[in-house]
């Protein structure tokens, strides 16, 4: 239980100060793409094909896709919250054991494949590539200090926004079922109601984020353990 209110305040304090960075609003897109992306690569491991995704300054995407009738549908359904959600976690995983430019060339070949073969709307693809060069630019040519920086921006933005998509559509699929965007078309692919997969949806990011705010307090605590050991002078 103290887990689960230590991510809880975590996610809200951290949704708050993400408010504050100037141009946060740029890299909240990142879950979007992740989200989106996931989709397109789930259609084309099903032997659909990808026509286009479309990004917007609001943070909202579409991915349009062509797939046989079927279950299909459900993996292709599942797959963008479930992505993004785990893509958040990886991070912090990646970030947790110093290995945070490792996350963000992935999220920067991430943006650059979306660029090339799916995202076709005007700010989309200007957006990928701006990210995808300031990404690279922050991890190259940069002071090791400025990196973990900006890795721990991306990271700390993907999970706050993983957590309030996620529940955001849970309170949709309350109110409104058949507007739960994913969880709506769950629904209609199995006739199992939008709230139970906007249920799982919610459960699936507060797991991540649970699992990532874990990561984070054990690497801080393992770090002041060894500065305090290291720091330690016994007499001869």
């Amino acid at each position: 239980m103290q887990s689960w209110v230590k991510m809880a305040l975590f996610v809200l304090v951290t949704a708050i100060l993400t408010r504050l960075v100037p141009f946060s609003a740029f890299f909240r897109n990142v879950y979007t793409l992740v989200h989106e992306m996931a989709h397109a690569v789930m259609t084309l491991l099903l032997s659909g094909s990808v026509l286009y995704i479309h990004l917007y300054a609001d943070q909202s995407g579409v991915t349009h896709s062509m797939i046989q009738a079927g279950w299909r549908s459900i993996l292709i359904s599942l797959a963008g919250y479930t992505g993004a959600a785990l893509f958040a976690w990886l991070l912090f995983r990646l970030q947790a054991s110093g290995r945070e430019k490792i996350g963000l060339l992935l999220a920067a070949a991430i943006a650059s494949l979306g660029l090339l073969l799916f995202v076709r709307n005007g700010y989309g693809m200007l957006w990928c590539l701006g990210f995808a060069v300031i990404t690279l630019l922050v991890c190259f040519l940069t002071p090791n200090w400025l990196r973990i920086f900006y890795a721990s921006l991306v990271a700390f933005i993907c999970l706050v926004e993983s957590v309030i998509s996620s529940v955001t559509i849970l309170a949709i699929a309350i109110m409104d079922p058949a507007g739960a965007g994913d969880a709506a078309n769950l629904s209609r692919a199995t006739a199992v109601p939008a709230v139970v997969w906007g249920l799982y949806f919610a459960w699936v990011a507060l797991w991540c984020a649970r699992n990532a705010t874990s990561l984070l307090f054990r690497s801080i605590w393992n770090r002041r353990v060894g500065e305090r050991s290291g720091s330690e002078h016994y007499p001869l």
